[in-house]
Parts: C-alpha cells; structure tokens; sequence
C-alpha cells in the first residue's frame, strides 16, 4: 500500500494526495489533499479525537518521506520540493528556559513567521494554535496569524483549531480551504469517520 512520489520544481508550489495516510497506525484511514498556490492554506476544524492531529503528522510525515526518496503511505503523491517543514504540534513548556505553554508557542509561531518572510517554499502546519490561553486571545491569535500566513503565497499552511469562529472571519479569502473531520452521535457515544469533508 505505499508509493514513490513524484517530485516537481519548487516553483510549482503544490502538494496533493490520494489516500495519505499515518504509516504507523494499523488499518489508517486514508484522505486526499490537494493544496497550490491558488489554495495555499488549510483551515481545519473538528473534534477532539476527530483525528485532525494525526491527518497533520500523515502530511508532514509523508512528504518528509517523499524528499528522502521513500516510499510513503499513499496511492499516489505528486509534490513541489519544500525547503523546510515547521511544525507547532504538541509544543511543551520549558522550564529551563521560564517558557509557559503559550509563550513557547508564541516563539514557535514567531520562528515559522521569520522562515516564511525569507521566501523560502515551506509547509507549515500549526496543531490548535494558543491552546495555551484563554478562548478571546486564542481566537484573535488564530485569526492574526491564519490571515497573515497566508498571505505568503510561496509556502503552503495547515491550521486547525476548536474555535469554528475563526473560520467565518476568514471567508473572505478566496486561498483558504475550509475543512473538518466530522463527529456522529451514536446514541451518547461519539463516532468518528477520520474522513476529511470540505466546510
């Protein structure tokens, strides 16, 4: 079930997939991305335990795979060469340094931010940005760095996070694509399906 992938010039400025999937989870549930310079940002919503977290690490995974030469877990992937991949997934506290949560999240943010600003062709991905603090700055947050990334349109961007408000005060750019990960009720018992829908 894995493939090579096919490579083109970072000047392309795209990523797509057909049924990527995490190579470390028996029996994955595959979905398909399809990113460019014209829909350059992924703006992601979904429950906790949705799967929004690990569809971000099978991304980064499988293209890290791809510019290594190796097979990855996917039907098919064609890719234009990144020059970096950031990450903000899981980001911890650092005592030795006095760094809180949020704050070592605020330093990441601002790292990615310098990379991005150098025009470097980079794939971003932030795993709920400012869950470190209260919902009215992670909201403001989430909003001021979603528009400002992607106004970047050399560097492809993931984004997910709880605040579905966001979402409404982006829809005015037309490179954003709006998805989640859906959640059924199964009588009190949540189900869920870890296939990306569009909205």
């Amino acid at each position: 079930g894995f493939a090579y992938a096919s490579a083109l010039p970072a000047a392309a400025n795209m990523l797509q997939a057909d049924n990527l999937r995490h190579p470390c989870i028996d029996n994955a549930i595959g979905n398909d991305i399809d990113m460019d310079s014209a829909k350059n940002v992924i703006f992601l919503t979904g429950a906790n335990m949705a799967g929004k977290s690990t569809w971000m690490k099978s991304i980064a995974i499988g293209l890290y795979l791809a510019h290594i030469g190796f097979p990855l877990p996917a039907k098919a992937m064609r890719f234009s060469v990144r020059e970096g991949i950031f990450s903000s997934i899981n980001v911890a506290d650092n005592i030795g340094l006095g760094y809180s949560h949020f704050y070592a999240e605020v330093v990441r943010v601002k790292d990615a931010a310098i990379a991005t600003s150098t025009g470097k062709h980079l794939l971003l991905i932030f795993d709920e940005l400012f869950k470190g603090t209260n919902v009215k700055d992670a909201y403001d947050g989430t909003l001021a760095v979603t528009k400002g990334f992607a106004g970047y349109m050399n560097c492809l961007f993931i984004v997910s996070t709880h605040i579905i408000e966001v979402g409404e005060a982006l829809k005015g750019h037309d490179n954003i694509q709006f998805k989640y990960m859906p959640t059924t009720m199964d009588n009190m018992t949540p189900r869920y399906t870890y296939k990306l829908q569009d909205g």
